[in-house]
């Protein structure tokens, strides 16, 4: 066996180079020679090491008094001197960590070379949702990107992106390139394996409730009253709504001791009665939810939640509605190069490329080569994909799956409605009284954004009217009296441009608001509906 005399380190693109699709493809052919190199070693050794597990090792580490503990060397390995447990089904999975460790993702700031934006380049070793990862981390650092390009055809990936901060100006703390660094590194939360990272609970603060369902005028209030009538309080909180289909992550507590709720009993029975919301009269069958102890990325769950629920089936009747805001998506075939091409134009917006990178993982799909242009109010986006194995999208129905999938990732976070901000001393119960109050005068929400900073109540809902009209100056001000006028303001310019309406005796929202008023009721939350 020939000797192996360490990694061989290669420098990243230099500033003057020209990025194309296959960017790099001398480096990036010579970089996968190099990790194929201790690649055979590394499976040579482990191979010889279980070659002799029932000859050595094991006699020293198999306790004789107890049979049912005995472990072969298929299931011990040397993990920095210790003897960890491992089976050679997850070989690859050890000799990943292991590329990692010795190749650990290297990020480069350069403020020089252009004269708008910071660029970030991050090189590494490749793996499943590396794209992902580095994709979730610029985001959840608020930043804005203007341009990405991205090549990971090989076992190795280099991603180059050109960003700002969130009022367009250059970054200017000297400390980014070592948060993102950790935020990366093998220590890092964020670049752990794709099924560890994705849905995995990663502190006990806080209990966690996943829901998804149908959406009607009222449920958002009547999902708060559930809560706040068990004594839970609501540290935080996010809604999406789509193609008439609800999905929330909420978080909470117990209301007398601030503490996550983990008693079996209690849980059912959360569970239970927030089914029964969720079902309302016509969801008998799709509506869902889920309790866990932990926290999780809300956005990132989001996606997921609603992709498990179809949302991205939509009829024609749908599309015909909201057609000046459809995006545009195209998928077509690169014979030559054995790739699926995706081109996606539509209005920018903050966090576009993170929902379309989460959609296009989520449907199992690896990026090998991206470029990524959003400097003006429209972005593009182009995409070569192909499957996890290797192979391109196949046929007719998958392709349009890709575009109506591609399609709601994009309409989820899209804003409808207008937007109400509150800021004010948080207490028990203030959601329900505000969700109440907003479905009490025909207003339903569309999305929302609930946090807690100290003992403020930050929070943030885009609402329309329940009946399809557009939303009058007299209902957000009926509105804001009732909560405060200090503590809710607008931030949306449309609804004061919104002309006047008379006011019809036979309405919607009359209708959807008894109806809502009667399942409270049934449920014992308030005393009348009549």
């Amino acid at each position: 066996m020939r000797a192996w005399d360490g990694p061989k380190v290669v420098s990243g693109p230099s500033k003057d180079c020209t990025y194309t699709p296959y960017m790099f493809p001398r480096r990036v052919k010579k970089m996968k020679e190099n990790i194929e190199e201790p690649r055979r070693v590394m499976s040579r050794v482990l191979h010889s090491i279980v070659h002799h597990s029932n000859t050595v090792v094991c006699r020293k580490y198999r306790p004789q008094t107890n049979p049912s503990a005995k472990k072969s060397l298929s299931q011990i390995a040397c993990n920095d001197g210790k003897m960890d447990c491992w089976s050679p089904l997850t070989m690859d999975d050890e000799f990943e960590k292991l590329v990692i460790r010795m190749n650990p993702p290297r990020v480069t700031v350069d403020n020089a070379s252009s004269r708008k934006t910071t660029l970030i380049k991050v090189d590494s070793a490749n793996k499943r949702g590396s794209l992902l990862e580095v994709v979730q981390v610029l985001t959840d650092l608020n930043l804005i990107i203007r341009r990405a390009y991205i090549s990971s055809d090989g076992e190795w990936f280099m991603d180059v992106f050109h960003v700002t901060d969130q009022h367009g100006n250059k970054l200017s703390e000297d400390d980014v390139a070592e948060r993102i660094q950790q935020s990366l590194g093998p220590r890092g939360r964020s670049f752990r394996s794709l099924r560890r990272s994705v849905g995995v609970q990663a502190a006990a603060e806080n209990t966690t409730i996943e829901l998804t369902g149908r959406d009607r005028p009222g449920l958002l209030s009547e999902i708060f009253a559930v809560l706040t009538d068990l004594k839970c309080n609501v540290v935080a909180s996010e809604v999406w709504t789509h193609n008439s289909r609800m999905a929330s992550v909420v978080y909470i507590t117990d209301e007398a001791t601030g503490l996550p709720i983990d008693d079996p009993d209690r849980l059912t029975k959360i569970k239970q009665l927030l089914l029964y919301v969720l079902m309302g009269d016509r969801d008998k069958r799709s509506a869902n939810t889920a309790v866990s102890v932990g926290s999780t990325h809300k956005e990132r769950r989001l996606h997921q939640m609603m992709y498990a629920d179809r949302d991205y089936d939509m009829d024609e009747a749908e599309f015909g509605s909201a057609s000046e805001r459809k995006p545009f998506v195209t998928v077509e075939d690169c014979v030559d190069k054995a790739y699926t091409i995706v081109n996606l134009r539509c209005p920018d917006r903050p966090k576009l490329l993170f929902d379309t990178v989460c959609t296009l993982t989520d449907m199992q799909y690896v990026v090998y080569h991206g470029t990524i242009i959003a400097e003006g109010p429209e972005a593009c986006q182009e995409y070569f994909i192909r499957h996890m194995d290797g192979s391109p999208v196949s046929s007719e129905a998958e392709r349009q799956r890709v575009i109506n999938c591609l399609e709601a990732a994009i309409r989820r976070r899209t804003s409808e409605g207008v937007r109400l901000e509150l800021c004010g001393e948080d207490r028990v119960g203030l959601l329900s009284d505000v969700t109440r109050i907003f479905r009490e005068n025909g207003l339903s929400v569309t999305r929302a954004e609930v946090t807690t900073r100290g003992s403020q109540a930050v929070n943030v809902f885009y609402v329309i009217d329940s009946s399809g009209y557009p939303v009058k100056n007299e209902t957000i001000e009926a509105v804001r009296k009732e909560i405060g006028l200090t503590i809710l303001h607008v931030n949306d310019d449309a609804y004061s441009k919104s002309p006047p309406q008379e006011r019809s005796f036979f309405s919607l929202s009359n209708i959807f608001r008894s109806r809502s008023e009667k399942l409270l009721y049934n449920l014992g939350l308030i005393k009348s509906y009549s």
